[in-house]
This record gives structure tokens, sequence and C-alpha cells, in this order.
């Protein structure tokens, strides 16, 4: 079950707004632990109980080493922690890079990440212990975030977990967000999305150097829309049962460098690399050939996260390099340079990325690069590239515009102008909302095409 769908919309959401209504409060995380397991179950019901595993498996540890660690036995509490580590790793391991063919748990990688992160932190004395199963169950398998993040750490939400107020602001700022997010998936990815479609086919085939870029552009902008959409309705739902979670997104798009981009995408997995890899393994504290190793080792295993396809190591690896040569040469230069220079300069590096990204086979990649820098044997352009690009120019506008702060900065102008309470202001505002709604929705009703990038992750 997805967000975008009208099952959810219609259905199983209003069915858990209405249960969560009712329940006690100490009932509350029971009804979100049940009402989540039935939210994964409908897509993937046989790894419910490897979901369930997780849970029991890190609730156990985490129990294990608090105790341990109160007794003074370090030793043991180390035990506990490594099998918690290297089981969560085996299994993402196993579904993800195997090679056998099984299809692939659901947020696997989320989740994993998120039970081994708890029983880290419970080791650290970053956290306290959770003992109540039914509040960590909720937590593992909260439905908002459960099935592509962002990557809630237990931290972030421990004391929500079990203490936690629904305001009617929290209420209206979560379907704010929620229908932003709906209209960035339905409205925006989807549809720029079937044009990286058009052209991928052609890799090999009629693409032009001018087409190359066209489909890139449209996958850049449907990875975007799709993703930060998915992000901003997991938050904004998690705002309607009283959770905050972090952000995930910044206006990658409007980025300067690699190393500021990397701080505006996908924020919660570069945290998580931070925390849980390269700050124990030394960060920038033991010179720079250390340092150097650690950026390496973070972005290799960035990549092998994203799947078992030589791609994303390749992926991982181009923008480990790409850090790297920031931070030892020319990073210094590259922050004297005119703005528009190095906006240029992060937007070609990026879309470069996406092609590796986003094309598994090895020789495709070749030859869709060598297309994008003027080696296409089907010249610079052709007549269906003008065609497409006149088809979807409007859309390519609200892209363009859409991916970056300027909007939210325009309507905070106004409002400051017109005012905050301004009656016309808030009419307009909830008209907006209530037309990305229904246009979602009449879209859903007719829509073939609705993917969602991130689920095989």
């Amino acid at each position: 079950m997805v967000f975008s769908s009208l099952l959810f919309l219609f259905l199983f959401l209003p069915a858990v707004l209405l249960l969560y209504l009712i329940a006690p409060k100490k009932g509350k995380n029971l009804v979100l632990f049940f009402m989540s397991l039935i939210f994964y179950a409908w897509g993937e019901p046989i790894y419910i109980t490897l979901m369930l595993f997780s849970t029991v498996l890190d609730y156990t540890n985490g129990i294990l080493v608090d105790k341990f660690l109160n007794e003074g036995k370090k030793k043991p509490a180390q035990i506990a922690l490594l099998v918690s580590i290297v089981v969560n790793l085996g299994l993402l391991g196993f579904f993800k890079y195997s090679g056998l063919d099984l299809p692939l748990p659901i947020g696997i990688s989320f989740y994993t990440f998120q039970t081994m992160s708890y029983t880290i932190d419970v080791y650290r004395r970053k956290v306290e212990v959770q003992k109540n199963i039914i509040d960590f169950g909720t937590y593992v398998t909260l439905f908002p975030q459960l099935i592509a993040g962002p990557i809630v750490r237990y931290e972030t939400v421990a004391k929500e977990l079990s203490h936690r107020t629904v305001t009617n602001g929290m209420i209206a700022e979560g379907i704010r967000q929620f229908l932003m997010g709906l209209g960035k998936k339905v409205l925006l990815a989807n549809q720029i999305g079937s044009l990286w479609e058009h052209y991928q086919v052609q890799i090999g085939g009629e693409l032009s150097v001018f087409g190359a870029w066209i489909g890139m552009s449209a996958f850049a902008f449907q990875i975007y829309f799709d993703f930060s959409g998915y992000s901003d309705m997991a938050i904004g739902l998690g705002k309607l049962f009283g959770f905050h979670f972090p952000e995930n997104f910044h206006y990658p798009y409007e980025a300067t460098s690699m190393t500021d981009f990397w701080r505006r995408w996908h924020m919660t997995l570069g945290t998580w690399f931070r925390e849980y890899v390269y700050i124990p393994l030394g960060g920038n504290r033991q010179g720079i050939k250390k340092q150097i190793r650690n950026i390496a080792i973070v972005w290799l295993l960035t990549g092998i996260w994203h799947g078992a396809s030589l791609n994303f190591m390749y992926w991982g690896i181009y923008f480990g390099v790409l850090l790297i040569l920031e931070k030892l040469f020319y990073g210094n230069y590259l922050e004297k340079a005119p703005k528009v220079i190095r906006h240029l300069y992060g937007i070609l590096l990026i879309w470069i990325g996406w092609a590796i990204f986003a094309i598994e086979d090895e020789k495709k990649i070749g030859i869709f690069l060598k297309s994008m820098f003027g080696r296409s044997d089907n010249g610079w352009f052709t007549q269906n590239d003008f065609y497409q690009l006149i088809s979807y120019g409007m859309l390519f506008v609200l892209l363009i515009i859409g991916c970056t702060s300027y909007p939210k900065k325009a309507w905070q102008w106004i409002k400051r102008k017109v005012g905050e309470d301004s009656n016309i202001l808030f009419l307009v505002e909830q008209v907006f909302f209530v037309l990305v709604f229904v246009l979602s929705v009449a879209y859903l009703v007719d829509a073939t095409y609705n993917p969602f990038l991130y689920f095989r992750f």
C-alpha cells in the first residue's frame, strides 16, 4: 500500500484516524502498532514475520545491553550489541545482496537501520531502554515512515512514544504537509516520470545529445519530487499522530557544491552514516589521510545500501571521490567563485550522478554518458526531442520553480505585506490545498503510472 493510492486515502487512513481517536490514551500505540502491521502486510504479508523478528531481536538486545551495563559487565553488553548489528546487517545483506531470486522486503533498508541504531544508542547511553514492547514495536513499524523513511532514530521520538499531544495546529500543519507531498508525488513526479521512461528505452537506439539531457533532467526531477513528496507525506502523517519526524530534504537542487548537496539530500540517511559509521571511524579527528579513508568507506557503503547492482556502488564511489576532491583540492576555490558558476557546477555533477544511479546496465551507462557529452550516433537533437520539450515545457517550468525555495519565500513575503491573519490569504491557502487534493485524486482515479522509486531500497 502506498500513500498515493485511493485505497490509502479513502479507506486505510480514515480507519486509522477513527480508531486512534476513540482509543484511550494507553491504547493509542497499540492501535498504531496493529494498523501499521496491516499496512505492511497489505503488500508484504510473508515478511511480517521478518519485521516482528527484527522488533523482538532489538527489543531484547536493548534490554540485555542495558542490564549488563548496569551490572558493570561491559563485555556481555558488547556481545548483545554485536548480535544486533550482525543479525540486522545479515538480514539486509541476505535479501539485498545474496543474488537469490527473492522478493525484497519493502522498506528493509530503513527499518533495519532504525532498529540497529536503537541498540547502539542504548549501549552509548544516549537513550533509555524501552521496556514496553508495544511502544518499541510502534517505533519500528510506524506506518508513516515505515516504507521509505525518513530514517527516524529512536532518540528523536523516544519521549513522544510515551507522552505526546496532538494540537489543532499540528493537525492543520500535518494535513498541509501531507497534501503538499501528495501533490509533489502525483501531479509532478508521476507526470515527468513518464518522460524519463520514454527516453530510457532509447538508450542504445535513437537517443540524441539533447534527448539525453532532457531525459536525465526528467529523472532528476522525478526522483526529487517522488522521494521528497513521500517524505513530506510521512512527516505530515506523523504530525497527525503527535510525532515530529526530521525533515529529509532542503532544496537540494539549490546546492553549490557536492558537500552542500549532501547536506540537503536525504538528510536522515546522511545523519545516520555520520553518527554510526563516520564518527566511530574517527571522523576528521585523526588527520587528513584517515579522514579520506572514512569518507571513502561511508560513500562505498552509501552506494551499496541502495542496492546490489554495481551501478549503485559506482554512484557511491563517484560522489565519494567528488567530496574528497572538494575537501583536498578545489573546495576553497569553489567557494570564491560566482554563485551561478557554483550552481551550474553542482547541477552538472548531480545530473551525471543520476545517470549512474538510474541506469543499472553498465554498458548503457556508458552510452548515456557519451550521449550527454556530445558523442551520440543520432546527432545533437531529433524532431522528437523538440516535440517532447514543447509537450513538457510548462511542466519543466513548474518543476524548476518548485524545486527551489523561491515559492516559499514569495508566499512568506506576501503574508508579511498583507498580514499573517489575513482572511483572504487564509482562503487562498485553503483553496490551493483543496485543488491539490482534488486534482491528485482525479489523476489517481484514471492513472496507470504511479511508481515509487525508493520502494526498491
